[in-house]
């Protein structure tokens, strides 16, 4: 239609019409208008389809695991449409209401309508003009489960039956995952051009100051060298005038045996100077050697770990899905059975070999809500969810103190 609002009204009431069906042929014809022109449009073609994929897991139907990717990347898209991303906020919700353990439903499990859940429905599709109108959407649920009770309407923990279907098919959603460590990516913060510009100015005069202190460096050194060269120089000349003096006053020897002897034993002090000096260091570098492969090796094993476990990971990963899934499963009371799921549900006589003990007292199409049973082993002690059983560590919450009486008056 070309009304928006048209649109708006088609998409809701496919929605709640189909809810929790994940209808292919629903998907098809709310697929489009999750991409309309129109912000409203958008809103209300994606709260049908999370009313769509009610309790729906992805072994069902991948499907629903594209559309909830899809709502968190819409919820986390900064530039998506304000009323989109609401709308995808309350999908979201939608999907897992009740604690997965309830749908969206006019009907009552005989069959009659519930006004309240009309009226409720009523009342959220009118949410544009009051926000708080999105709480009457709790009205319109109902829950999924099958709870077996004795004749004193107590719940027995050995009331066993068969759903005759893979359990994927009708599992839980897989809870989300925060994301992990590594695939935290921290944001880059936006910087101004004026802030970039005085960052390079900044940078290029430090530079340029660091190139005048070694230029001023290098020709201090330069003079240093100089200066020591000379006085070397001067050194020689007068240490070659002592030792031609030495010679001359010395009978018996020439300057050529002399200086060549003098020579020799200086270059033998010198080599031994500089061998001492590296065997020295060589003792000295040969532990720095020792440890830095010792370190190296400590981070390959680290390493090593990392990826034996990763390895070990992906192997229990490949054998369960290698291992074939079960046809059936067997369910303990109470337990959820949704819609689609009645058709599968059974009551055997027996269960991994052994007789029953309750069976339902009304074998009819009812599998779903509470059910009567009849107790086939009345002389055993029955095992009973008793209203006394509460968790370890978990204790009754205090009732606050009552308000001190008072008296009322106009002038208070």
């Amino acid at each position: 239609s070309y009304n928006p609002h048209v649109r708006y009204a088609a998409a809701m009431a496919l929605g709640i019409a189909c809810a929790g069906s994940a209808q292919a042929d629903a998907h098809a014809l709310l697929e489009p208008l999750m991409s309309d022109g129109t912000d409203f449009v958008r809103q209300a073609a994606i709260i049908a389809m999370g009313l769509l994929y009610m309790q729906t897991s992805a072994g069902k139907t991948e499907r629903v695991k594209a559309f909830r990717e899809k709502l968190l990347k819409t919820i986390a898209d900064k530039h998506e449409d304000v009323m989109t991303r609401f709308g995808a906020i309350l999908a979201n919700g939608i999907m897992d209401a009740g604690g997965r353990n309830s749908c969206a439903s006019f009907f009552s499990k005989s069959g009659v309508l519930r006004p309240g859940a009309a009226i409720g429905f009523c009342l959220f599709s009118q949410m544009w003009f009051w926000f708080p109108l999105i709480h009457m959407f709790s009205l319109v649920l109902t829950p999924n489960a099958l709870i077996g009770l004795t004749e004193k309407l107590k719940i027995p923990k050995n009331f066993q039956f068969k759903s005759g279907i893979k359990p994927s098919c009708f599992a839980y959603p897989e809870p989300m995952q925060p994301p992990k460590k590594e695939e935290q990516v921290k944001a880059s913060t936006a910087v101004l051009s004026t802030a970039s510009k005085a960052k390079a100015l900044k940078e290029k005069k430090e530079k340029e100051a660091e190139l005048k202190k070694a230029t001023s460096s290098g020709d201090v050194e330069m003079d240093e060298k100089g200066s020591v060269a000379e006085n070397a120089s001067v050194a020689g000349a007068m240490s070659v005038a002592g030792t031609q003096a030495s010679v001359a006053a010395t009978p018996g020897t020439t300057v050529a045996g002399s200086v060549a002897t003098d020579s020799v034993a200086g270059d033998d002090v010198g080599m031994e100077v500089d061998e001492q000096a590296a065997v020295a260091a060589t003792s000295s570098a040969s532990p720095v050697k020792d440890a830095t492969p010792k370190a190296g090796e400590g981070e390959s094993s680290v390493e090593e770990k990392k990826d034996s476990g990763k390895e070990a990971e992906a192997d229990k990963a490949g054998e369960a899905a290698r291992k074939p899934e079960p046809t059936e499963e067997i369910l303990n009371n109470p337990c959820r059975v949704l819609k689609a799921q009645q058709q599968f549900i059974s009551f055997p006589s027996e269960v991994e070999g052994q007789p029953v003990r309750y069976t339902p007292l009304l074998r009819g199409q009812r599998r779903v809500g509470f059910l009567l049973l009849q107790d086939n082993k009345p002389e055993e002690e029955e095992d009973l969810f008793l209203e006394d059983e509460k968790p370890a560590g978990q204790e009754d919450e205090k009732e606050p103190e009552p308000p001190a009486p008072f008296e009322w008056t106009d002038d208070a």
